[in-house]
């Protein structure tokens, strides 16, 4: 094919790789392609979309004939699209000199991308826009091709060890030349610069022809990844991305609104106006979505960390650094750290309490955790050991000091409101108490803030101190402070450009979260005896267990009270597993926040008691009022949680009770209607019988008297005071509709059998055993209890 045939044909060749933008072609589907279910179609999709494959191949040979392509903005993320279509260009230079507005005829906005950019807009893209395909569930993200294909270009274009792979297609020059430079090269700024100075260069973006191969590598790492980023973490509400906006952004959109107004007599303004404000995304990211975002993040620190180390002379060190070691310096705080806090902060807030939040939780620890990716090796003998920060994060951990302070009060206001006795959700909290209880962590991150709540006072001297040289420092005890003041400095920074001057900073060691801490330290003690009892409960139900377990009814129906759990069918395993994390979670929690040990005993031996004699939870946590008990919002949360329960019993009269799972209903109403019969016609005889104070008068009460004399029945604590209703001495022969009663006296019968007893003789014994029984229990029981006429 010419390359004119293939600049034709590599927009359709790309929308039948990755499916069309609005979702309604899948494409090859790489989100589900995989080496198990499709042997055949994976291997092939890689080599083909290979770095070095023919599909990059085409890249670069129509990148070297500076062909463009149009890609719509209304498939771009949310926020940015609002902006752009306000005519106020984002601060991303991927953007710049890429808006085409449309002509008489066109249909809207487009961004005119070279091939390069246009093949990696589709890639990153498609794991957004091909979400709601149909995804079989045997399908496991971080085995698809796409995720494969994200790693291997990571890998090309940011690698870790040597530089990128020179593009096969290359002029003798060493570069794809390109239409336009957007502005002349700059060296990168240090970190902690305000954005706004990106606004006014860039770093290489497609050089000239005589470039230097160097930038040309550059110019495709940084782009590679501004897509990636603006992709896969821009997506948040248009009122965060308004409130990180610069100033000077501010200010083209208010000049723009007041030009406008001026013209229209304010209606065209207006409605711009809603435009802007009133457009709001529904960004739901996936399970998949996340777990290549962290990829990304795993993959970025090692990149960063492959950085070599400084040269001592500040002037060796900037004529040697190579752009691509520059990048490294930089690629973290510039290009990611702000979208990323977003798109965490979005997660904590919205993403549902179940476990699928796993996927959330360790893409959060592996930002928090670069020396996890460092080239460090450790002495065999240290790696048993609990691993101590190295003060060299120092920078790092004040720098995103509210990913690690913020994001966790978010995840402590999670952890309150989900069930810990679940064995994934216990192993969450195990997880973020295990990072955050690392040797020295908490020490730096308690030093971060002291650097944020460092009076503003001194704030005047750390921006003389910016231009100072090493001549004027002076003294080592001159300098000193200074350096405090610059670190205090950058804290600011960071937290004033992520959340805006008028933040109110809550302090992760402050007294507020503390509480918190507490509660939850609280909450893991009654979700341990929550699941010691369903443990202990499980072990007596397996052993109770008996031949009528497969007739559906356990003593659980017989009382008619339920005090089954959700968590029944996790098994002993899980169980024990959960324990093992809220333990192993206290204990870290207890190191991180120093918690009083003696609190903590008190505490749990407050849970400890949380059963009563008969080896029940308590009643919910409540609180005594005129009409009874009133829940508490604690109590609230118990029963949500299925920590404590009231026991729902049937409270009226026990012969006019439902019809349960274990009964016949034909003969319940055959014996009710009996017993009815008898108790009409006997009544009088009955009420004499129990008046006696002889033995014959004790046998009869013991048996005929009223139900709410021998049954102990909880009533709802709403109600302190409840009338009795006095049904008088009855007959009920409700108990011989049950299969149990019933399956019990054939067997009995069959077994006489054997013994050659016919059934009268048999319903003789058991009428002559029974009788023996209720003997021996009227003597008891006259002892027991007083009994009421």
């Amino acid at each position: 094919f010419s390359l004119k045939e293939l600049h034709g044909i590599f927009p359709w060749l790309v929308e039948s790789i990755f499916g069309s933008l609005d979702g309604i072609i899948v494409g090859w589907n790489l989100r589900c392609l995989q080496g198990k279910t499709n042997p055949t179609e994976y291997p092939v999709a890689l080599d083909f979309l290979d770095p070095s494959g023919p599909m990059m191949k085409l890249v670069y040979k129509l990148q070297a004939e500076e062909y463009r392509y149009d890609f719509p903005v209304s498939y771009l993320p949310g926020p940015v699209k609002a902006s752009i279509q306000e005519q106020v260009l984002p601060e991303c230079s991927l953007y710049h000199n890429k808006v085409q507005f449309p002509s008489s005829g066109g249909l809207g906005l487009n961004l005119a991308l070279n091939p390069f950019e246009y093949y990696m807009f589709y890639f990153a893209i498609s794991l957004i826009t091909q979400k709601n395909s149909a995804v079989t569930h045997h399908v496991s993200p971080s085995n698809s091709a796409y995720f494969i294909l994200v790693d291997t270009y990571l890998k090309c274009f940011l690698p870790t060890e040597g530089s990128v792979l020179p593009p096969p297609y290359s002029n003798p020059g060493g570069a794809i030349p390109s239409p336009t430079p957007r502005s002349p090269p700059v060296p990168f700024t240090s970190y902690g610069m305000h954005h706004t100075s990106l606004l006014k260069r860039h770093i290489a973006h497609q050089p000239s022809v005589n470039a230097d191969p160097a930038s040309q590598e550059i110019w495709r790492s940084e782009t590679l990844l501004q897509i990636f980023v603006e992709m896969w973490l821009h997506h948040y509400s248009l009122e965060m991305y308004q409130k990180m906006q610069s100033p000077h952004v501010k200010l083209e959109v208010l000049h723009y609104r007041l030009s406008i107004s001026s013209k229209h007599h304010g209606s065209p303004a207006q409605s711009s106006y809603q435009a802007l404000h009133a457009y709001q995304e529904s960004f739901k990211p996936t399970e998949e979505h996340v777990l290549v975002v962290r990829l990304l993040v795993k993959h970025l620190h090692a990149f960063s960390n492959s950085l070599k180390p400084e040269p001592l002379s500040p002037s060796a060190h900037s004529h040697t650094a190579s752009p691509l070691e520059e990048f490294k310096r930089v690629v973290i705080p510039r290009f990611v750290q702000e979208k990323l806090y977003i798109f965490l902060q979005h997660c904590f807030g919205h993403w549902p309490l179940d476990a699928s939040f796993r996927a959330v939780l360790e893409m959060w620890l592996s930002y928090l955790q670069p020396w996890r990716y460092a080239p460090e090796k450790l002495p065999q003998s240290a790696e048993s050991l609990p691993r101590s920060v190295s003060e060299k994060w120092a920078a790092f951990i004040q720098e995103n000091l509210l990913m690690y302070t913020k994001l966790f009060v978010g995840f402590l206001n999670r952890a309150l409101r989900t069930d810990l006795v679940s064995p994934k959700n216990a192993l969450m909290v195990f997880r973020v108490a295990k990072v955050f209880a690392q040797p020295n962590l908490a020490e730096m991150i308690m030093k971060g803030e002291q650097l944020f709540l460092e009076p503003e006072l001194v704030i005047p001297h750390r921006q003389h101190r910016l231009f100072m040289t090493s001549t004027l420092g002076g003294s080592f005890f001159s300098s000193w402070p200074p350096t405090i003041t610059d670190a205090s400095f950058k804290v600011k920074s960071h937290v004033y450009s992520l959340e805006g001057q008028d933040f109110q900073y809550k302090q992760m060691f402050g007294t507020e979260v503390r509480n918190l801490v507490l509660k939850l330290a609280q909450l893991i003690c009654q979700a341990q005896q929550t699941a010691k009892s369903i443990s202990d409960h499980s072990a007596e139900t397996t052993a109770s267990q008996s031949f009528f377990s497969w007739f559906r009814f356990t003593p659980s129906e017989m009382n008619g009270s339920y005090t089954g759990n959700d968590l029944d069918e996790i098994g002993q395993d899980s169980i024990k597993k959960t324990d093992e994390y809220l333990e192993k979670a206290l204990e870290y929690l207890c190191q991180i926040f120093k918690l009083n040990e003696a609190q903590l005993t008190q505490m749990m031996m407050k849970c400890g008691t949380a059963q009563d004699e008969n080896g029940k939870k308590q009643l919910p946590d409540c609180i005594e009022s005129e009409d009874g008990l009133i829940l508490t919002p604690l109590g609230r949360y118990q029963i949500i949680n299925g920590l404590r329960r009231f026991e729902v019993q049937y409270q009226g009269d026990t012969e006019l009770q439902p019809i349960r799972s274990y009964e016949n209903a034909t003969l319940v109403r055959l014996l009710f209607r009996l017993s009815s019969a008898l108790n009409e016609r006997f009544a009088d005889q009955m009420d004499t019988l129990c008046s006696r104070e002889d033995f014959i008068g004790r046998l009869c009460r013991y048996h005929l008297t009223n139900p709410h004399l021998v049954q102990k029945i909880r009533y709802s604590p709403v109600a302190k005071d409840r009338t009795s209703q006095n049904w008088g001495p009855r007959i009920s022969l409700r108990f011989l509709a049950s299969y149990r009663t019933l399956i019990s006296l054939l067997m009995i019968y069959f077994i006489a059998s054997w013994f050659y007893i016919g059934p009268v003789g048999c319903t003789f014994i058991i009428l002559i055993g029974y009788f023996l029984y209720a003997v021996i229990m009227t003597f008891f029981s006259e002892g027991w209890k007083p009994h009421e006429h």
